[in-house]
């Protein structure tokens, strides 16, 4: 059975079957396809995302993967086996293990029943192989691999699981069974046998061997028993028990190894139990985490480390566990979610490209105008800067607009927040900057001194003013302004040209003092306004007030630490702000601290290199549009959507909208700056600065965003159970909310309460201290309102 995957209008998956070879090949052989599947070999590991994909599991019979319950004839298997050569290539040359395991499914294909083999993007094997009536995936996976002697993955056995798939050429493509294409079962027959299977696995019938139902990437059913067994010593007998350590095991994708290290970092410092905290810690990992281990003692003891660390301490480490199980089961505790969502954060991250610890790589080859704003700097300042000199190239547009895939006029507005620690070297964007904004400091000067000229012949006590001169134009601006001035400057920039007012500040506390309100709020407002051109300005009756409105274009560039940057937009993450913002950073590795960077020189000769670039951007008009750049960031935008949905992540999704505007406002900058030219240097800018900007933002305020997202969607905007929650602390005991009621004149124990404010998301119940917790976004919309 084959099932062709696509997304609908409404960005969900769906499925279509395929019937014939012909169909098959035509799908596979598609162009994009092919270019997706070698570029994902290579240079664009996210290209894997863009291949086509197949399910050969399930009928599928309404075309919806999820909840899907049709088990076909045929099943998916995968083997991880694979050469690679020194420029990391893949290979099947003779000898070589690929071709010994190429040759073995061959040889073996009438044993286990081969529909289909074909390489995989990352170099192993995709089999498609007939099941076994009867009998469960994961049964007939197990048959396989014994029959090959190739390990298997223990959690590859799902119904609506999906093959990412490359061309049909005869180096992927290796071998294809027409009766891959006939299913035998009717949808009716089909449903009664997944009944039937399902009946089996939950009786424990299935017949394969006891790790065959533990998580490993690395499972060899014809090993079994190979892993050492714990001497876990029974808190009954002294008998040792058959229970292994498994470092491989997994809840949803995300292995038990890091949530635990996950948990130990968010609630125990980092650091693991020793002597003299190891019961307790334990006993609070235990009840944490039971509810994702099916309340399984068994499970506990493969997941759980022994921090005891000897025989002898292994009966204290069983009863601790035991005990854990003992406590009354009330869900999933607030500390669990807390961990697995701090982990999908950290998945998200690397969906942009990157690692947990380092950005999407800068391509090698830059656009000439990008090679040579970040020449002068070392490799390890290149992205920032890169980066950071779009808000001085956007100021001397004016009066251009671009016209995104959407049909939505954009102006080249860029708000770049440089996020670093203390003396990683910040200050090295600053040159190119001022180089590039020198021509507009030049002519500010003589509007700054007629505007002070002005001023002298006009005082304000003087009864009859001269009017202030219209066509005086000040895009610079200094970060210590009063409302009036800044908003004078909007009009004075809109009435000459349309054009960009622009600030540089140190710190991002800086942008404070851009008016007079000097508050953080009055920032994330201008910044929402800035980046959609929205109108700024005032209105004032007196003739001495300054008066006027016009489209907010402002660009700005700003530095600031991590936690700085974290606690200044920490009510902005969740309503556009962050998400309108361009994010760097500068992470250098231990060996980089030890290095001075030296600088190169900025002089008459790099601003005459800068000069044709600047000519132009000065030049353009009107409305601008590449289809190159309209092309790229549709796919970049579905892109987006399928990473999105692949490492379930709502933060990734909410950033990448703006991400992708950005970036393309970028490209499209760089595309007028070369002479109205698109480049191949140009769109691999784009696609890296779109995935660093993510990156940076999924890092920084990823985890927030997540969280307040969740807490969002769980809460039901309804008033009543609040009013008595608020006369509680933010944490309470059941006992604590007794007095509470029985204080107001409320009657009986009022449990109904408490459930009905946990299934609106208002509070949570934290197992390990017994106490019910208020959540973050209960205290933001009900508590502050109150």
């Amino acid at each position: 059975m084959v099932n062709f995957i696509y997304i609908d209008g409404s960005g969900h998956k769906k499925a279509r079957s395929v019937n014939t070879r012909d169909e098959y090949l035509a799908l596979r052989n598609q162009p994009e396809n092919a270019k997706n599947f070698y570029d994902a070999r290579s240079v664009d590991k996210q290209a894997k995302l863009r291949l086509e994909q197949y399910n050969y599991n399930d009928l599928l019979p309404d075309g919806v993967l999820k909840g899907c319950c049709h088990p076909a004839s045929t099943f998916a298997h995968d083997i991880d086996a694979y050469d690679l050569m020194d420029n990391g290539e893949l290979t099947m040359d003779n000898g070589s293990e690929a071709e010994r395991i190429k040759d073995l499914i061959l040889e073996k294909k009438e044993e286990i029943g081969l529909r289909m083999l074909e390489r995989s993007v990352n170099g192993g094997f995709h089999l498609v192989c007939e099941r076994r009536p009867g009998t469960t995936i994961l049964e007939n996976q197990v048959r396989v691999a014994t029959i090959l002697k190739a390990e298997m993955d223990t959690n590859a056995h799902d119904l609506q699981r999906v093959m990412f798939t490359g061309p049909a050429t005869e180096d992927v493509l290796i071998y294809l069974d027409d009766a891959i294409f006939q299913e035998p079962m009717s949808v009716e027959e089909s449903a009664a046998e997944f009944q039937r299977l399902k009946e089996r696995e939950q009786a424990g019938e299935e017949e394969v061997p006891a790790g065959a139902k533990k998580a490993n990437k690395h499972y060899r059913p014809w090993e079994e028993g190979s892993v050492a067994v714990l001497q876990c010593c029974s808190s009954k007998t002294d008998a040792p028990c058959a229970v292994t350590y498994d470092p491989e095991a997994q809840y949803n994708g995300m292995l038990f190894t890091d949530i635990i290290a996950k948990y130990w970092e968010l609630f125990n410092g980092g650091k693991v139990p020793v002597e003299g905290d190891r019961n307790v810690l334990t006993f609070e990992l235990a009840v944490t985490i039971r509810s994702i281990c099916g309340y399984s003692l068994e499970r506990l003891m493969q997941v759980v480390p022994n921090y005891w660390m000897d025989p002898e301490g292994s009966s204290e480490w069983r009863k601790t566990l035991e005990n854990a199980l003992k406590e009354p089961k009330k869900g999933m505790p607030y500390r669990l979610k807390q961990v697995l969502q701090a982990l999908k954060s950290q998945q998200a991250v690397k969906a942009c490209g990157g690692t947990l610890t380092s950005p999407p790589p800068m391509p090698k080859k830059l656009p000439p105008l990008i090679r040579l704003l970040t020449k002068n700097v070392p490799w390890f300042y290149k992205p920032a800067v890169a980066n950071a000199v779009f808000p001085a190239l956007g100021a001397h547009l004016h009066g251009v607009t671009f016209r995104y895939w959407d049909n939505v006029d954009h102006e080249a507005t860029f708000m770049n927040v440089l996020i670093g620690r203390q003396s990683i070297g910040k200050g090295s964007i600053k040159k190119p900057i001022e180089y590039i904004m020198e021509d507009i400091k030049q002519r500010d000067q003589p509007n700054r001194l007629r505007e002070a000229e002005w001023k002298q012949r006009n005082p304000a006590a003087k009864q009859k003013k001269e009017p202030r001169p219209t066509d005086i134009c000040i895009q610079m601006l200094i970060d210590n302004l009063t409302d009036a001035v800044f908003n004078q400057r909007i009009v004075d920039a809109n009435n000459n040209g349309q054009r960009y007012i622009y600030t540089i500040v140190d710190e991002i506390e800086g942008l404070k003092k851009v008016t007079s309100k000097g508050t953080v709020d009055e920032v994330g407002l201008l910044i929402r306004k800035a980046f959609d051109n929205s109108e700024a300005g005032q209105e004032r009756i007196g003739s001495d007030s300054v008066s006027g409105i016009a489209p907010l274009r402002w660009n700005f560039n700003a530095s600031t630490t991590p936690p700085n940057a974290r606690k200044f937009f920490y009510k902005m993450v969740n309503d556009g702000t962050v998400g309108r913002l361009d994010i760097s950073t500068i992470i250098a590795s231990d060996e980089d601290d030890d290095i001075e960077p030296i600088l190169g020189i900025y002089d008459h000769t790099f601003a005459a290199e800068l000069k044709p670039y600047i000519d132009r951007l000065e030049a353009a008009n009107g409305l601008i549009e590449c289809a190159q750049a309209k092309k790229l960031a549709l796919d970049i935008k579905q892109e987006n959507k399928d990473a999105a949905k692949l490492y379930e992540s709502e933060a990734y999704k909410v950033f990448s909208y703006r991400a992708n505007v950005i970036a393309w406002l970028k490209g499209m900058v760089l595309y007028v700056a070369h002479g109205y030219k698109w480049s191949k240097e140009i769109a691999d800018f784009v696609r890296w600065t779109e995935q660093y900007n993510l990156w940076c933002k999924m890092l920084y305020f990823g985890q927030q965003l997540e969280k307040e997202l969740r807490e969002e969607n769980e809460i039901q905007r309804q008033s009543g159970p609040q009013n008595l929650l608020e006369l509680l602390s933010d944490e309470f005991t059941k006992e604590q909310y007794r007095q509470m009621r029985q204080s107001q004149g409320k009657r009986g124990d009022g449990d109904g309460t408490l459930r009905s404010w946990q299934s609106r998301g208002y509070i949570v119940y934290d197992e390990v201290s017994g106490r019910y917790c208020k959540t973050e976004e209960y205290k933001r919309r009900f508590a502050a309102n109150g």
